[in-house]
């Protein structure tokens, strides 16, 4: 069963990044791209999708306005047909794990091809059992879902957080290391294995992929500069000007190891560093 799928996104490359990630897992036609919120909301009602990546930071009329005049939240008319939402954000670990616990998915920019196949496969089985249970019809549970996480996105700034554990437990050889998050400089995953970098030591994380291993850490010190790297910003020693306006990380480590910082990262590079 192939799912039809519209991209909104703000950002050409990151639409380019995920159309092509769509394409090689296949199953998905992607029946429109917009790049704001008012384009979102007209696609979908022209389209009718099945799903909708909604990329959250948008000028405008963002993420969630989009949902909320979808849901019928802001007063106005409420879609006749909702669609299935996987949002994509590159900044609030919070919210992505909002989007988690209300059964909303979620990808984390840059994007990873696992994890796309990963959303996609959810909203696969998701909507195949809808067509096999006699509850609630489709736009009735999506609705549901979508009001849930609206709930928790207006909760007052002041309400208590999920803390992310100060320390790690990395393993070196046959020890099992217990280290704070400040001595990790950063972390890359190949082949499925996700190596810790401190200044002291290498060793490997026990987490299955990057985006486990943020869950985590601290988001006030913890970056996805790459699908394939996450850097603590204070082990930053220098950012090195690259190929075709991209840029380098040059990390504090013993090897002092540059890491690439992904086209679709280095907008907030620069918010960073006031570049």
């Amino acid at each position: 069963m192939s799912i039809s799928a519209l991209i909104i996104d703000d950002e050409q490359l990151a639409r380019d990044e995920l159309k092509f990630l769509l394409d090689s897992i296949g199953g998905v036609e992607v029946v429109a791209e917009g790049a704001n919120g008012i384009e979102a909301i007209n696609l979908i009602e022209e389209h009718r999708p099945d799903l909708v990546f909604l990329d959250v930071q948008m000028p405008g009329l963002d993420g969630f306005a989009v949902i909320r005049q979808l849901t019928g939240d802001n007063g106005g008319k409420k879609s006749p047909s909702l669609p299935h939402i996987v949002f994509a954000t590159a900044y609030d670990q919070y919210a992505v794990r909002a989007f988690e616990v209300n059964a909303v998915d979620y990808l984390l920019k840059p994007f990873d091809r696992d994890r796309v196949l990963a959303a996609v496969e959810r909203v696969r089985m998701r909507m195949a059992g809808e067509g096999a249970g006699p509850a609630a019809g489709p736009a009735e549970a999506i609705e549901s879902q979508l009001e849930a996480l609206l709930r928790l996105l207006n909760r007052p700034q002041g309400a208590p957080r999920a803390a992310q554990p100060a320390k790690l437990i990395v393993q070196v050889q046959s020890r099992l290391l217990l280290i704070d998050q400040a001595e990790i400089c950063f972390a890359a995953i190949d082949e499925g294995v996700i190596r810790i970098v401190t200044r002291a030591f290498e060793g490997q994380s026990k987490c299955r992929t990057l985006e486990e291993l943020m869950e985590l850490l601290d988001p006030v010190h913890f970056w996805r500069a790459h699908r394939g790297y996450v850097v603590n910003i204070d082990h930053i020693r220098e950012v090195v000007p690259w190929f075709k306006s991209t840029y380098q990380l040059r990390m504090n480590d013993k090897q002092q190891t540059e890491i690439p910082v992904s086209r679709a990262q280095t907008r907030r590079l620069k918010e960073l560093f006031s570049l």
